[in-house]
Parts: C-alpha cells; sequence; structure tokens
C-alpha cells in the first residue's frame, strides 16, 4: 500500500472579487483530487484571505501522478440562502508537485469558470508528496522553512501560539514575484530563474518580501533575515502603521538619524538628513609634462577597485577641473592614487598618492581647501622629471558644494552620455503671463482675388485668427448688422494666451475670409513683437490701438509701396500681471500668487524637506541580462522651484540623503514629490527610442497640515494605478519641516483672498482655465525639456496632474463615497431625533425637553450653546488630532475594490480606441459628460469636508482660530441681544451694491483655505 499523500497548502489569497453585495466576499478554497474533495474554512468578509491549512489527498500511484491534475477552485459563502458564488479556479499539472522540504510556495492567477465569469486576484498553493499520513492541518508558525511547529495531538506549539496573536501579514518569498504586475510578467520570471539557480538568501540587491495582507493576521516569516520590511536600507527604523496595525499601504512613522538630532554643529545645514561621508578628491590641472610627440593626456584617480578618469585634454593646456566623489562605506583601500597618463594608453606619465589617515576633514561653513602642486613620481619612484600636478584632497559630506557636480564612484558603470543625467539639478519654472487680446472690430478690409471674384454670389465670412508661438485662437464669424458694411466686422471678443519671459514670440493677428469649409483667404495680418505690449498689473482698462493689416506679405521680398489707404484693425492688448498662472490642479496648487513681482507678499515661513531614501523599490527594467533593476530618482516641486535628486544607480534601496529649501508665501499649498527610473543611464535604451522615464510614484503634502517647527519622519507608500490594479511600488523616506516666522502674519493669511485679486475683479470661466492650464503646461514641458540635465515631459506632466480631468467611473465612485461619508453627519442627527422623538431612550428624552424649553423661554442662550458647543468639541478633539500628514489612501480612491473592465476603461486613450465609428462617438461623448459630473461631485464632497476640518485639527492654526472665534462670538452673542444681531445681519445682507467688495469675505477666504481629502486622492 502507497505510504505518501499528496499535500495542497493554502497559503492565502490576494484581491479577490467582492460578491456579497457589501464590497467583500467570505473565500473558502475546494480543492478536488481524484474524485477526493476537501475544503478549508470559510474567512467572512475578507479579500485578502489567509488559511494556512493543509489538504491531504490519498494517491493510488505516484508514478502516475504527472499525468494528473489538481484542481483548485475559490467560492464565496452566502450564508443567507445556503449558497456559493464563484471566485476563481486553479488546475496544477501533477508534473509541478515537489517533495517535501522542496517544496515553495507559487502564485497562481485566478481563471474564469466561463466567459461571463467575473474573476481577479491570486491565489498562493504549496504541492507536494508526503509520508506523514497523521499530518492533517498545521498552522504556519516557525521560520525559514514555512512549516509550523506540530506537536503531539494535532496541537500547536506555544510558539505558534504566540506569533498567531501578533499583528502580522502574509509574506510572499520572492519566488513569487508578487507585484510586478503583467508588464513585469517577464522580468519576474527571469528573476525567479535565477533565485533557483543561486539558491541563496535574498541578498541587498535583491527583490524584497511583498506583503499582500491589510489586517492582522498569522505571520508567515520572510525568507529574508530582515524581516517583514526587507529592513529600513539605512534610513531608520520603522515603528509600525498610523493611526492601525502595519499594513502594506499604511503610513509608517520612521526614526532616522537625523543631522539635527546630534550636538555636532557641522551638520546643522543639512539637519533633516542623515550624514554621508565622502572621500574628495579634486584635479585641477598639471605643468611640466614631457610626451613624445605631444598629444592629449587624462588624469586617473584610483581608490582600491573605483577608478574615475578626466576628461582629455591637450598637453600644452593641461586643465581639467573636475572632483571625484568615494563613498566612505564603499572604500576598500587606505590610499588614493592620482595619476597622469597619455590618451588611450595604460602606462602612466607620473603619479601621487595620498594616504587616507592624512586626509584632512573639511567641516562647513569653512571655504574649500586650497588645491596645492605635488610632485609626481614614475614606477620607480624617482620624481626629477614626471612633472607636477594640482591637486586638493578631503573629507566631507553631502552638504559640500562640491558633492553636486562631483563623478560619483557608485556611477562607475554609467556611460559617458548618461553622466550628466544623474546629477542633481534644481530648475526653476518660467515666469508665465496671460496674455488678453481684445479683437473688437476691423475697417475696410479688402476681400482676397478669390474672394472678390465669389462676392457676388455669397456675403464674406469674415474672423479673425490670432496666434502666439503654437497657441492658435480665432473668434466667430462676423455677423452682418444693418449699421455696418460688410467690410467692417466687428467681434468683441477676448482671447487669452499663455507666453513665458523671457518673451521671444511674436503675436500674429490675421483677418481671414472662410470661402468654404476648410478653407480660408488671408485679407490682411499684423505681427507684434510680445515683448512690447503693454504689461498690466490691476483692472484698470487698457487703451486700444489700431494697427494697419499688411497685405503684402505674400511676397517678402516685393519692396512695399507707400499707401495712403490701409485696411485696419482695432485690438485692445495687454499682458496681464494681476492673476496666477495655473499649471497646476487647482486642488493641488504650491503657488497661488500673482505673476507680476510687485504684487508679491513677503513670505510667511520656510520648508524644508529631506529626502532620505527609498525602500521595497519593485524593479521595472531589466539591465544586461543581471536580473530587475531600478535607477531611481526624485523630484519635488513647490511653487517655481524644482528639484531633483542625483540617480542611484541599480539599486532597489537607494539613499539620497539631500535636503532642500523652499520660501513659502501661503500656507494652504502643496509640495508634490515624485520618484521615477532613470531611462537615459542605460546606454542601449538612450540610443534607442524607449527613453521616457518610467513613473515609480508620487507623494502629496499639503502643507497646511503640517505642525509649525515640527519634524515629520515618515515612510510614504508608493503606489501606482495599472491596469491590472494598484501595486505599490516601493516606499519613500522623508523628512519635512514648516518653520513660521511670524504666527500673526501665518494666521492672518486664512482671512486672506486664496487667489490674486484680478480672479475675482475679471473672473477667467471654467473652460478658459482648462485651457489656459493645458497651455502653460505645455510651456514649462517645452522649457524644462531644454535644461541640462533635461526634465522629461513625462515626468513634468506627472507631476502637473495633466490627467486629473478625464473621465475615471473609479474617480467618480470615489467621489461619490466622500459626498456621503459628508452626509453621514445628517443622517446620524436625523436617526437621533427619531430615536428621542420615539422616546426609546426615556432619560435622554427628558433631558432634551428641558433643553429645548429652557432655549425657547431664553432664545438668548441659542447662539452662544452652539458655539460653546463647538468650541468645547474642538478643543476636546484636540487630544485625538490627526499627528501625521496625509498620504495616498487606496480605499479612500476606490482602488483596492475597482473592476477590471472599469480599470480598462480609465487607462483607455482620447479619443477611444475602439474601432467601430459609432462607439467611438458615444463613448467620447458619455466620458465628456461624466468627467463634469466627476468635477462637480468632487466638489460637493470638498466643500463639505472642509465643515469637518474646522474642528478635526487637521490643519492646527484653522482650527485654532475656529475655536478662538467660537469663544469670542459665544460671549459677543450673550452680550448683544439676538433681535438686534438678527436686523444688523439683515441690513448688512441687504445692502446696496455700492457699499459691496467684488473680493470675497473674510470668512469664505477662511473656509476655502481648509484642509480636505482632496489631498489623499490616488
Amino acid at each position: 500500500m502507497n505510504k505518501e499523500r499528496l499535500v495542497v497548502e493554502v497559503v492565502g489569497a490576494h484581491n479577490l472579487m467582492p460578491k456579497d453585495g457589501e464590497g467583500s466576499s467570505s473565500p473558502f478554497v475546494e480543492a478536488e483530487f481524484e474524485n477526493q474533495r476537501q475544503k478549508t474554512q470559510v474567512k467572512y468578509r475578507d479579500l485578502n484571505p489567509v488559511w494556512n491549512e493543509k489538504l491531504v489527498f490519498h494517491v493510488n500511484d505516484v508514478a502516475d501522478l504527472p499525468y494528473r491534475t489538481i484542481e483548485v477552485n475559490v467560492f464565496n459563502e452566502r450564508r443567507s440562502n445556503n449558497s456559493r458564488n464563484f471566485l476563481g479556479k486553479v488546475r496544477v499539472s501533477g508534473s509541478s508537485i515537489a517533495r517535501e522540504g522542496e517544496e515553495v510556495a507559487q502564485l497562481y492567477t485566478l481563471d474564469k469558470r466561463s466567459l461571463f465569469s467575473h474573476v481577479r486576484g491570486e491565489i498562493s498553493l504549496k504541492l507536494y508528496l508526503s509520508s506523514k499520513v497523521e499530518v492533517k492541518q498545521v498552522v504556519n508558525g516557525g521560520s525559514g522553512g514555512g512549516n509550523g511547529a506540530a506537536v503531539p495531538g494535532g496541537g500547536v506549539s506555544k510558539k505558534s501560539k504566540k506569533m498567531q496573536q501578533q499583528s502580522g501579514n502574509l509574506v510572499v518569498p520572492k519566488q513569487m514575484g508578487v507585484g510586478l504586475g503583467q508588464e513585469h510578467g517577464r522580468m519576474g520570471s527571469v528573476l525567479q530563474n535565477q533565485a533557483h539557480s543561486k539558491n541563496v538568501e535574498p541578498g541587498q540587491g535583491d527583490m524584497k518580501p511583498v506583503v499582500i495582507t491589510t489586517v492582522p493576521r498569522p505571520v508567515i516569516p520572510a525568507t529574508s533575515p530582515r524581516g517583514v520590511l526587507g529592513g529600513n536600507g539605512g534610513v531608520g527604523g520603522v515603528h509600525g502603521g498610523v493611526g492601525g496595525p502595519l499594513s502594506e499601504y499604511a503610513l509608517k512613522e520612521t526614526s532616522p538619524h537625523l543631522g539635527g538630532f546630534n550636538k555636532d554643529k557641522t551638520s546643522s545645514t543639512y539637519d533633516l538628513v542623515e550624514q554621508m561621508q565622502y572621500l574628495y578628491v579634486k584635479v585641477v590641472k598639471a605643468r611640466e609634462i614631457s610626451v613624445f610627440g605631444g598629444g592629449e593626456v587624462v588624469a586617473e584617480v584610483k581608490l582600491g577597485n573605483f577608478k574615475g578618469i578626466t576628461k582629455r585634454v591637450s598637453l600644452g593646456n593641461a586643465e581639467w577641473d573636475q572632483i571625484f566623489a568615494f563613498s566612505k562605506d564603499c572604500i576598500q583601500s587606505s590610499v588614493a592614487e592620482v595619476f597622469v597618463k597619455e590618451n588611450n594608453k595604460e602606462e602612466f606619465l607620473g603619479r601621487v598618492w595620498f594616504d587616507l589617515n592624512e586626509v584632512p576633514k573639511r567641516v562647513p561653513p569653512d571655504s574649500q581647501l586650497a588645491p596645492q602642486w605635488y610632485r609626481m613620481e614614475d614606477k620607480k619612484g624617482d620624481r626629477a622629471k614626471c612633472g607636477e600636478i594640482m591637486v586638493s584632497i578631503w573629507f566631507g559630506t553631502q552638504a559640500d558644494e562640491a558633492f553636486a557636480e562631483a563623478w560619483h564612484s557608485k556611477a562607475a558603470n554609467v556611460h559617458l552620455d548618461g553622466l550628466c543625467s544623474i546629477k542633481s539639478k534644481v530648475y526653476l519654472s518660467p515666469k508665465l503671463w496671460y496674455l488678453r487680446v481684445g479683437v473688437i472690430e476691423a475697417q475696410d478690409v479688402v476681400l482676397g482675388d478669390k474672394g472678390a471674384s465669389m462676392n457676388m454670389a455669397r456675403y464674406p465670412e469674415l474672423f479673425a485668427k490670432v496666434q502666439v508661438g503654437n497657441q492658435v485662437l480665432r473668434t466667430r464669424i462676423a455677423a452682418p448688422a444693418a449699421n455696418r458694411s460688410l467690410s467692417n466686422p466687428s467681434w468683441n471678443e477676448d482671447l487669452m494666451f499663455v507666453v513665458a519671459e523671457p518673451f521671444e514670440d511674436f503675436l500674429l493677428i490675421s483677418v481671414e475670409d472662410r470661402l468654404m469649409p476648410n478653407r480660408e483667404e488671408v485679407a490682411g495680418r499684423v505681427i507684434l513683437p510680445v515683448a512690447k505690449l503693454e504689461r498690466r498689473l490691476d483692472d484698470k482698462p487698457v487703451v486700444s490701438r489700431w494697427f494697419n493689416l499688411d497685405t503684402q506679405y505674400s511676397n517678402p521680398n516685393e519692396t512695399k509701396t507707400v499707401v495712403r489707404f490701409a485696411s485696419r484693425i482695432h485690438l485692445q492688448i495687454s499682458l496681464e500681471g494681476g492673476y496666477h498662472v495655473l499649471d497646476e490642479a487647482t486642488m493641488y496648487s504650491s503657488d497661488v500668487r500673482p505673476t507680476a513681482k510687485q504684487l508679491w507678499k513677503p513670505h510667511i515661513g520656510v520648508l524644508e524637506v529631506g529626502i532620505l531614501g527609498a525602500t521595497n523599490i519593485m524593479p521595472v527594467k531589466i539591465k544586461d541580462g543581471k536580473g530587475g533593476s531600478t535607477d531611481s530618482y526624485c523630484v519635488a516641486k513647490y511653487g517655481q522651484k524644482w528639484v531633483r535628486t542625483r540617480t542611484v544607480v541599480d539599486s532597489l534601496s537607494p539613499k539620497w540623503n539631500e535636503q532642500y529649501t523652499w520660501e513659502v508665501f501661503d500656507p494652504c499649498t502643496v509640495i508634490s514629490i515624485g520618484v521615477f527610473d532613470n531611462s537615459r543611464v542605460d546606454k542601449n535604451m538612450v540610443s534607442g527610442t524607449a527613453n521616457r522615464d518610467i513613473r515609480i510614484g508620487k507623494v502629496r503634502i499639503r502643507l497646511s497640515t503640517l505642525e509649525s517647527d515640527r519634524v515629520y519622519t515618515h515612510a510614504y507608500p508608493l503606489l501606482m494605478l495599472h491596469p491590472s490594479g494598484v501595486k505599490k511600488m516601493g516606499e519613500l523616506h522623508l523628512a519635512v519641516r514648516f518653520s513660521c516666522a511670524n504666527m500673526f502674519n501665518m494666521l492672518n493669511m486664512y482671512t486672506m483672498p486664496l487667489l490674486p485679486k484680478m480672479h475675482y475683479v475679471q473672473p477667467l470661466s471654467v473652460n478658459q482655465l482648462d485651457s489656459l492650464r493645458y497651455q502653460a503646461m505645455n510651456v514649462v514641458a517645452s522649457r524644462l525639456s531644454r535644461a541640462e540635465p533635461a526634465l522629461g515631459r513625462e515626468v513634468v506632466e506627472y507631476m502637473l496632474d495633466h490627467d486629473s480631468q478625464m473621465w475615471s467611473m473609479r474617480k467618480s465612485k470615489a467621489n461619490f463615497f466622500r459626498l456621503t461619508n459628508v452626509l453621514a453627519w445628517f443622517v446620524a442627527m436625523t436617526r437621533l431625533l427619531e430615536i428621542l422623538r420615539n422616546w426609546h431612550k426615556p432619560v435622554y428624552t427628558t433631558l432634551f425637553l428641558i433643553a429645548f424649553m429652557t432655549l425657547v423661554l431664553v432664545p438668548e442662550l441659542i447662539i452662544p450653546c452652539i458655539l460653546l458647543t463647538l468650541a468645547v468639541m474642538g478643543l476636546w478633539r484636540y487630544r485625538s488630532r490627526p499627528r501625521h500628514p496625509s498620504h495616498m489612501d487606496t480605499r479612500l480612491s476606490n482602488a483596492e475594490s475597482v473592476h477590471p473592465d472599469e480599470l480598462d476603461e480609465e487607462f483607455d486613450s482620447f479619443p477611444t480606441s475602439r474601432s467601430a465609428e459609432v462607439i467611438r462617438m458615444r463613448y467620447d461623448r458619455l466620458r465628456s459628460v461624466a468627467g463634469r459630473i466627476q468635477t462637480v461631485v468632487g466638489d460637493l464632497a470638498t466643500q463639505g469636508e472642509r465643515f469637518q476640518a474646522l474642528l478635526s485639527w487637521r490643519d492646527p492654526r484653522a482650527t485654532f482660530l475656529f475655536v478662538i472665534f467660537c469663544l469670542l462670538a459665544a460671549f459677543g452673542f450673550y452680550l448683544v441681544p439676538i433681535r438686534w444681531v438678527v436686523a444688523l445681519f439683515g441690513l448688512y445682507y441687504l445692502r446696496p451694491p455700492k457699499f459691496r467688495n467684488k473680493l470675497p469675505s473674510s470668512a469664505v477666504s477662511f473656509f476655502k483655505r481648509l484642509p480636505t481629502n482632496a489631498d489623499s486622492m490616488l
């Protein structure tokens, strides 16, 4: 009799389809093998269940096992009618079954049962043969191999019980390739093959274990000795999830060793990052070098296995002036050598070496170490005929001025063309202006030859076309009027454009005649340089001018004759400096200042951000056949200042430790920080066409939610939405501090209008703002792409949220749920009143009647009691105020339970790529209309969330102002009779328009500055 048994160990499942009608499922697994069926326990209301159960089957013939299949089905239990829903199935061939001790957890994608099945998610299984018949079900609790520690009688050891009680997460080993998604399937297979061939523990550069559960469950230890998080990557320990158990998408508080926490004053300039020690070698120039026949020479700096080479220079002008930086943790030698060699030759002409124990340490803010002349020696140590070289060498940190421009040892494998793309840089957005062109009318327009020949059979259809750069706008066709001739058209339209300093473009205005559809004839035009146009800072009207239309533009070589009669056009043109040019989404705006610098107010604070590093970054490309790799860098945008960190080459746990500072002019703004993969590092990708930097994730932080002078150190999850679902691409470690110089000025900003005055005096329409924002984004992307290193268009578009207005069913549902959460308070109050009305709780009803009668008899207490209650509620909630910044919330964004069809629609191009023309027209129309509805629903939710933010202490300064106002108003309304208050309010509300101000009131401005959950929207 065969004693071997087939063991199907069901580890867990991930991202199952909700089918209970309430956004969840109660799954269980049923396995079938050779007419034998067994099933696991039911995990109620869990889309990421963990079973860790072993299902044992009898095997008739082991030799016949490779020709058998094991079918595993996942069902949802419906307790209401004792039925079940299909969630997915997997068929596993018997040829993949391993022996006991050699089993490896494998991740299988759930398949459909039929064409109309709605299935998603994955299931993790272990299949192997075992001769231990008595093993029925063992809960994993041990370490290493993943098998539980069984005790006699089928019990579980104390260690296993203890681990079950802990808040843990299911960790999938790296062989399973979780999280790479469909687009990284090939990469996952390559990594899996490498893992099997090497059979070693995951190292520093390998993939980290991926957490796929989000609630407390039994722990399955990872194969990595660094635990569930895969180590802190040198950026400090992780305390745990904020506001709940440690989960995959949670914000985690960290404790890095920042420079500001030390008493060493040498790190005071960079007190929000960890100190990184570097050996700097500056090679300036050489002299008295003798080379036969002349030629070019180079300098080579060598430290252990690292070698840096300067540019080639001629022998007569041997000046390099280059700096080399070697990370202290990579130093493998006690001597640093500098060689001077003839180009393309191995033998050196001279060398000089330095003992690292004698190298000085530079302490900022000291000046740079002065370079000195050193006599070089040849191979024999003779210093008579080798010449001299000017070198300086010192130990420093990343705070050194030479850090940004230095060649780094970790970039030794980067080709020469890609070296410039890995340096850290600071960019400035161009100064943007709105250009207003008012086309009033034209006089004595002379039609062209074609138009004149057709004039007997039709009325001329004249319109004005205005072009600035690649921006083109047209007026409507002038309508015929009884008091105007056909050659004197009138339009009276304002056209808005976006231009950037320095003004290099020309303004081209032409009057054209529409002969037939898609065919126009130019009747005249005028060209004006943008730099010479009038600039306006307020709402004072600009003087209009008449410009003669040029009709001899067809032949530029033709000599223009002097004419006494010419057609002309009446224009009112101005550069608007009183507006703020929006180049990013309004809800995520990082700057609200007007364009004209004369209208700027002094800054109210300073924002400091320390970009420490990242951990558990997902590999996004395969480099040289060595497996998954990522060359990551960070981009931070606030106001006009963009910063880009250096690129850390070939690392899944990069450390940047760079600190940047911004002046803050308004606290109700948002800083955006994104992580990207540098595609220009790989020479093969640069030479090809696929040179777009890949998005890894983005973090948004609203400054008004930060307490003053407090350092926030957290690990932010980097989440990306793919066609296969939401994926965690890693964690970004930041240290943020918002300092306020004058608290009174800070609090006064909450009563000021959010946008400059011109936005309210002469407001722009929503359609105009959308079009101008798109044009502004194009201008910014064009300018930044011309910098060195270039900031790609894909980076600028991602940081500016260029697709925030596109239709998405997922966003629409998320905004609807936000609105229902806001209205839940009114529903709760209605239910409470119903309970009091029905006397379900007699004591509460009696107290409510007493209070109600008291307020009716003494109406002066109504408003003071309400305001006093709000103030007390605000003070009471101060203890439970949020103590961490907001982050991307997958549940709020409805990204966890989104349907695959909705994701396919969200990632579809616009216009749609559907083949049928009718479907395309209807589909685009639906998406356009639904996009507006989505925006309206989001705005309604935003207004409601601002009411909730009054007492939530999300913005501590705003809540403080509101609480103080409620306390003062409570006493004020108590002292002043309510009748007088109502009378004064009525008179104020019905005051004549002459006594009204076009600017919003202080209360409205304060309300619009309150934070919302829109900052956490994915």
